[in-house]
């Protein structure tokens, strides 16, 4: 669907609000509100708010990831998979 089927103005949503939630449900497309010729909000579907979610903590790990490359807080593979492995040792023994 165009993206301009997808703004309504507020007068809009306030008659057609069960209508526009329907929609919501069927597609995942979110909806731009405006007032006053201004876009002020957005409305989307459950599903789609948390598929967006779910993207924005993938990429504030990947962000936290680069930072500590940079500062240097990494460990070399071999390590990293030692510490692991003992880990997991200590964790089925203690079971």
């Amino acid at each position: 669907m165009p993206r301009a089927a997808r703004i309504k103005p507020i007068s809009y949503f306030k008659a057609n609000a069960a209508e526009v939630v329907r929609g919501l449900a069927e597609g995942n497309e979110p909806m731009i509100i405006t007032q006053n010729g201004e876009a002020t909000a957005v409305i989307q579907s459950i599903v789609s708010y948390e598929q967006t979610q779910e993207t924005l903590a993938l990429l504030k790990i990947l962000a936290l990831g680069e930072q500590q490359i940079k500062q240097g807080k990494t460990v070399p593979l071999a390590k990293a998979m030692r510490r692991f492995r003992d880990r997991a040792k200590r964790t089925r023994t203690a079971e």
